[in-house]
This record gives structure tokens, C-alpha cells and sequence, in this order.
């Protein structure tokens, strides 16, 4: 399995869900990440870190709250934003970068 730095160090966007099993926002964000990459296909990369394991990575992109999302693309931050986003405008900013 590839490194957390190296899946965002992509030529193409990533989209990482910072979350935690306990917040129930973060539940809701589930299919709302399976319809955006059922949409985008292999187009981008969304993957999901679960802040209470991965606090280095947490601390790193100073997650004060979950869920945030965060887009990359060469391993930089590209857009950020903290709560639930809906699905077509979450796309819509992942298409910017792609």
C-alpha cells in the first residue's frame, strides 16, 4: 500500500476525508464520497483518514475539526474546507484540479 505521502504527492487530485468513527457528520460524508468517485472515476483519488489513528497526519494539516476535506495535487494543498459538502459541488471542485 502506497505511503500517505506519496498518494498525495499525485499528478492528480486527492481528496482526503479526515474523519473519526464517532462524529456523526463524518458518517454522513460516506455517500457522499462514494457517489463523487462512482462520478469521477479514475479521474482522482479519494481516500479517508481516521484522525484518532492518524494523528501525525492530523497534526501535520492541523485538523481542528472532522470531517475536513482537503484536495491535493503534488502533494500541496489545493482547497480546504471543514463540515459536510455536497456531492456536486465537492465534484465540481475536484474537476478544477483534475
Amino acid at each position: 500500500m502506497a505511503t500517505f505521502s506519496e498518494l498525495i504527492n499525485s499528478n492528480k487530485p486527492v481528496l482526503v476525508d479526515f474523519s473519526a468513527e464517532w462524529c456523526g457528520p463524518c458518517k454522513m460524508m460516506k455517500p457522499i464520497l462514494e457517489k463523487v468517485k462512482s462520478e469521477l472515476g479514475d479521474s482522482a483519488t479519494i481516500i479517508k483518514v481516521d484522525v484518532d489513528k492518524n494523528k501525525s497526519a492530523a497534526n501535520a494539516y492541523k485538523i481542528q475539526g472532522v470531517p475536513t476535506l482537503i484536495v491535493f495535487k503534488h502533494g500541496k494543498p489545493m482547497w480546504r474546507q471543514s463540515g459536510v459538502v455536497q456531492a456536486d459541488q465537492l465534484k465540481s471542485i475536484i474537476q478544477k484540479y483534475i
